[in-house]
């Protein structure tokens, strides 16, 4: 016999899958594209491998909230946290000039500046929804298959 709770999925933990599958893609489409991390911009192979990486994350990150694994909010928390420090790393260490270059245009660094940290904010707040409903991962399960 199947739990009611187990039947009806929250609405918060659906637009939550929803959200990390939408990373997902995101991840996915920036393939080949230049690479911002910890305080460097990385081309070519390391740049692919990053990219690989990351949507590896958040490839996991979606199937294991689509199936409630706890070990997934753990992972959710730890991996927001460290797209927080990442970022500020990022815009303490490169440079506007070093984003131009790449880029071949101009760029505003108040603008760069604003729109990563209301970036940092906005996955701030997602990262507390995730820390108080952690009652939504029942799946205590260590492996997604």
């Amino acid at each position: 016999m199947v739990d009611s709770d187990e039947l009806r999925r929250p609405l918060g933990l659906t637009l939550l899958t929803g959200l990390y599958f939408f990373f997902f893609l995101v991840s996915v489409s920036t393939f080949g594209n230049p690479y911002p991390f910890l305080g460097g911009i990385y081309t070519d192979t390391p740049a692919k491998m990053l990219v690989f990486a990351d949507s590896l994350m958040c490839l996991y990150l979606f199937l294991g909230t689509m199936k409630r694994q706890l070990l997934t909010w753990y992972m959710l928390i730890l991996y927001n946290l460290f797209q927080v420090a990442n970022t500020i790393i990022n815009l303490t260490f490169i440079k506007p000039q070093e984003v131009e270059t790449l880029l071949g245009s101009r760029v505003q660094p108040e603008a760069m500046w604003a729109n990563n940290i209301a970036a940092s904010l906005a996955i701030l707040l997602l990262t507390q929804f995730i820390y108080r409903h952690k009652h939504y991962f029942t799946n205590k399960h260590k492996y997604l298959f």
